[in-house]
């Protein structure tokens, strides 16, 4: 029974662990056009209310869809970004997510 237990176990961490390496970043590079409109610029910042507007390139696969996701769902707070997320499916994430993790390797 405690093998069985520590099997589940296991292959629950492996299922969580590869939830967010699904993305293809090929598919995500066709996706990324209205994202490196604002993410592509240096310093860019939205005119009022100003926020800086962070680089996408090389930033962790996982931090980007929880990002996304957490606009969709309205749990982080910016209007525009809502807007963007709200148009994405969750496959979509995962392929932005995989293009813009791939810059700086």
């Amino acid at each position: 029974m405690r093998v069985k237990r520590l099997i589940a176990i296991g292959c629950m961490a492996l299922l969580g662990s590869t939830a967010y390496a699904a993305g293809d970043a090929t598919e995500g590079r066709k996706l990324a056009g209205n994202c490196i409109g604002c993410h592509g610029i240096p310093s860019y910042t939205n005119v009022y209310p100003t926020f800086r507007v962070p680089r996408l390139g090389g930033q962790h696969a996982d931090y980007l869809v929880s990002a996304l996701q957490g606009y969709k769902k309205g749990d982080r707070k910016h209007a525009t970004m809502q807007a963007q997320a709200a148009t994405l499916s969750d496959q979509d994430m995962q392929n932005l997510a995989a293009y813009f993790s791939t810059f700086g390797q």
